[in-house]
């Protein structure tokens, strides 16, 4: 049976945990930034005339302008409320960490490299690959590795399938973290024929608990399914759950814009070509927020959820597909709520201008990125 919760009861409990080592671990980060942070918090040399013109973060819901800290504070759980009720109820209550079982298991090039299942709801299982690397000393970085819309969906991240600029898995494994894979909601199998999307998000909802006759969003499932991978980081022997971090690709990169917005043990987000404007991509579609998003009366934007991310770490990554210079005011309204944090601001836009894909130049930054900040 899955039991009804609230989002903010369900996602309390992580956000007290990880307060009290955001501090700390932003300080130790605080030594060091990418060489390049100032270019990427520069605006483009011309706005596209299609780039939104946002809300102003720092304004409250009564009118007045927010200047200290605590202001913003108080707005950030105003803000944060309003997200997880229009999201709707989470899946289930998360409680212990599922347990692994791992199904196969290989060794390529000094990382030990596992397929695992485990149950993401009660009585639903799914299938995840574990990466890490062969020799450990200590405890390492985790990273949650989300994968775009493929058909072989999590063998992509882990290496084992397509292009390797994709293959973030694998990479960071090598590079000395540990990394969780996990299957989007929207494929039944790790490996299927035919996505029929619409068809899974309908057995979500059906199964789904509803809230005051509001039913949960798919994109509250897939915040949920990220929520449980970073459970699973957090609780392995090997990981340091001070150093968790993030990134994904297209359908992935949606995945961590969430994920950052309302998992504080998330230290370092990376969004690859995920379309931060509602309006940048297919936000509409019932497996991500739905309809509702068109109407007149939706007065809301992702500006608003990358605010919530501050002041943890979060480059976006764009070619001008989904992202690219028309998202700069997403950046630039979220730098401001970062100030207040003190600067430097760890929040900025890199364009590489080469389209819905992840060019090497691209590879490097996410690399140096996730490393720098973990």
């Amino acid at each position: 049976m899955i039991r009804l919760v609230s989002r903010r009861t369900a996602l309390k409990t992580t956000a007290l945990a990880a307060t009290t080592l955001l501090g700390s671990r932003l300080s130790a980060a605080s030594a060091r930034d990418v060489s390049w942070l100032a270019e990427i918090q520069q605006p483009p040399q011309t706005l596209p005339t299609d780039a939104p013109k946002l809300s102003d973060l720092l304004i409250d819901d009564q009118g007045r302008k927010i200047t200290t800290l605590d202001g913003w504070k108080t707005r950030r759980q105003e803000l944060r409320r309003w997200w997880l009720d229009f999201l709707g109820p989470m899946p289930a209550e998360r409680k212990q960490p599922p347990k692994l079982t791992i199904m196969e298991e290989d060794r390529p090039d000094g990382v030990i490299r596992q397929l695992v299942r485990y149950e993401v709801e009660p009585g639903i299982s799914t299938e995840a690959y574990l990466l890490k690397p062969e020799k450990l000393s200590g405890k390492a970085p985790g990273i949650a590795v989300f994968h775009s819309t493929i058909n072989y969906t999590i063998r992509q991240p882990a290496g084992v399938e397509g292009p390797p600029e994709k293959h973030f898995g694998l990479r960071y494994a090598r590079k000395g973290c540990v990394c969780f894979c996990p299957r989007n909601f929207l494929w039944p199998t790790t490996s299927v024929d035919r996505l029929d999307a619409n068809a899974e998000v309908k057995k979500f909802v059906d199964r789904a608990p509803d809230s005051k006759g509001t039913k949960s969003k798919g994109m509250a499932k897939m915040l949920y399914d990220a929520l449980v991978a970073v459970d699973i980081l957090a609780s392995l022997p090997e990981v340091d759950a001070s150093r968790i971090g993030s990134v994904g690709h297209s359908l992935g990169a949606k995945e961590t814009l969430y994920l950052a917005a309302f998992d504080e043990r998330v230290k370092a987000t990376v969004s690859s070509e995920g379309g931060v404007g509602t309006k940048f991509s297919n936000w509409d579609a019932p497996w991500y927020l739905g309809p509702t998003i068109k109407e007149p009366t939706f007065m809301h934007e992702q500006h608003e959820l990358l605010a919530l991310a501050a002041p943890r770490p979060f480059l976006l990554v764009g070619g001008n597909s989904a992202d690219g210079n028309r998202g700069w005011p997403f950046i630039a309204a979220a730098l401001r709520v970062y100030e207040l944090y003190g600067r430097p601001a760890r929040l900025g836009q890199f364009n590489h201008g080469k389209g819905h894909a992840v060019p090497p130049e691209a590879e490097e930054r996410i690399e140096e990125w996730l490393l720098t900040y973990l």
